[in-house]
């Protein structure tokens, strides 16, 4: 990738805003084009300007909101943060997710320090000021050529109105030519020949001008493509360029998505309007990466046992490395997604519902609903020699599952299900005891671990430390280690700072190995995480060998 930088030495930002309906793609748009602006030599920095009241996205239910992304600083983020990672391949931090709540516990806490020298603390300038620093501080720490921040939620709704006027003050603050507007919308399409409609997108544009902002560039969601006919339209009716009407049209895979934006011109446009240097896409990496994607040489089906299947944002990182996973093997990784509490139900055929699975995935989870579920699905996965990875919790269901079953540990539990365990092979952490608030109070991010020489974690990371990331509040117990180490577990992946077990792993085993961190939040499609390959690379073994 070629190195470049800004000759006007100022930074550059873009917002992107969406329209007509929610979850319109705002974050894949944003990755997308930080991942082509990387590629032609700038540095990018992402946020997510969020305008939900919460703190974070720590407290809140997976069902509602989808996974939450952890940082290596142990920020507890929406999912798109995962998206401009994965795409743009950066690690982020705290400072790239900007919600309400920060913004007005920030504004609170000067007030209260009198900060504004007994002013009147009002939404402008105050609350939209410390929406502009957070935007402008993250470019001047990450010396980023280009900042580029999704504005969360829909135009129109009344909780992002003061990020829509911290975004709209930027264009002047900023000077002329270093801010663009990007706004996403929906183009439907009603009736029995399909017929595409552009009011709705037309009434979003409306909305934006009404708080002061005018787009420069319409990205526009359509099933499968918009004639010249249309874009003139829009373009007429929206006061934009035809050529900065940029199709978004559907596709098999969301890694099409930087090439055929490229195809469109958006970043060659985005470049032009900003006044940057423009260079080559540099794509070829990436092309190989959608070539293996849409027609990979293999195929393997995948297990991915939760209790949050019913979202399938509620675990994305987790369907994202496995996808990576068989990039990696020129592979196609069907996922099945099993709800766990399916799987506990009496009378249920755990076996016919597992079965024709090359691998099964136990995902991370809170709370005692479906737990017996995934305790099955690992005891079938052990017994059966199917590749097994346990994720956190996974990691966790699978030390029970051996406790009870080959140690004899009968009602072997966490005391997160069962505080009352004769066995609590599985407990709360010492540090958690006095801790009462729910938000940013676990185990959260980069920890180092130590692995053994000679262990299936040790040959498939290539080395014996890692560091990966956490979230968790409970542990494996080490009153238990001997034991179920004596009875054949191995506890590969130490972490020796609190002497905590963060793998195991059975030896004998096609592929068996537990986590109690969280590996899928640092893969990238260019780059699967080592477990995840893995798991994949044994699955594949597996299958062409006939086990």
């Amino acid at each position: 990738m070629p190195t470049q930088t800004n000759p006007q030495k100022s930074t550059k930002y873009i917002f992107v805003t969406g329209g007509v309906v929610s979850s319109i793609g705002k974050g894949i748009t944003s990755a997308a084009l930080g991942r082509l602006l990387r590629n032609r030599g700038f540095k990018v920095a992402m946020v997510k300007l969020d305008p939900y009241i919460n703190v974070d996205a720590g407290t809140m239910n997976p069902f509602q909101h989808g996974e939450v992304f952890v940082t290596d600083d142990g920020a507890e983020t929406d999912l798109d943060l995962g998206h401009y990672e994965r795409f743009v391949d950066i690690n982020l931090s705290r400072s790239a997710s900007v919600t309400t709540g920060t913004v007005y516990g920030a504004v609170i806490a000067k007030e209260r320090r009198g900060d504004y020298l007994g002013g009147t603390v009002q939404v402008i300038p105050h609350v939209t000021n410390e929406i502009k620093e957070r935007i402008v501080g993250l470019g001047k720490s990450t010396g980023a050529d280009v900042v580029l921040a999704e504005v969360g939620g829909t135009v129109g709704d009344i909780e992002g109105l003061p990020f829509l006027e911290a975004i709209r003050q930027m264009k002047r603050d900023a000077g002329p030519g270093n801010v663009l507007f990007v706004h996403v919308t929906l183009i439907p399409t009603v009736g029995p020949w399909g017929e595409i409609k552009t009011k709705p997108t037309q009434h979003s544009v409306v909305k934006l001008r009404e708080v002061g902002i005018a787009p420069d560039v319409l990205v526009c969601r359509v099933k499968e493509g918009l004639s010249a006919e249309h874009r003139e339209k829009i373009a007429l009716f929206c006061d934009v360029d035809a050529e900065a009407v940029i199709p978004a049209r559907d596709v098999a895979s969301i890694y099409e998505i930087p090439v055929i934006y490229e195809e469109e011109g958006f970043a060659e446009l985005v470049v032009k309007r900003l006044n940057l240097p423009d260079s080559d896409a540099h794509l070829e990496e990436w092309k190989t990466i959608v070539e293996r994607v849409l027609h990979p040489a293999h195929a393997i089906k995948v297990a991915v046992v939760g209790k949050y299947v019913q979202n399938g944002d509620a675990y994305i990182s987790i369907a994202e490395g496995l996808r990576h996973a068989g990039i990696a093997h020129n592979c196609r990784v069907e996922l099945d997604w099993v709800d766990s509490e399916e799987l506990e139900n009496e009378g249920f055929d755990v076996v016919g519902r597992l079965q024709g699975n090359d691998a099964i995935v136990v995902c991370p989870g809170f709370g005692a609903r479906g737990i017996e579920g995934k305790i099955q699905a690992v005891r079938y996965a052990r017994e059966n020699r199917i590749p097994y990875f346990g994720i956190c919790l996974g990691m966790q269901m699978a030390v029970i599952e051996y406790a009870r079953t080959v140690c004899g540990l009968t009602g072997a539990n966490s005391t997160e299900m069962d505080e009352k365990t004769p066995h609590p092979v599985i407990h709360l952490m010492h540090d958690q005891y006095r801790i009462e608030d729910k938000g940013a109070t676990m185990r959260l991010g980069l920890w180092d671990c130590h692995l053994s020489e000679g262990s299936l974690a040790a040959r498939v990371y290539g080395t014996t430390f890692i560091q990966e990331r956490h979230r968790h509040r409970y542990e494996f117990n080490n009153d238990y280690r001997e034991r179920l180490v004596d009875a054949g577990l191995v506890c590969s992946g130490i972490n020796k700072e609190k002497n905590l077990v963060e793998i195991v792993e059975l030896p004998g085993h096609p592929y068996f190995v537990g986590v109690q961190f969280h590996p899928e939040f640092k893969s990238r499609p260019n780059r699967a995480q080592p477990l995840f390959a893995g798991l994949v690379e044994a699955a594949l073994k597996a299958k062409q060998t006939g086990g």
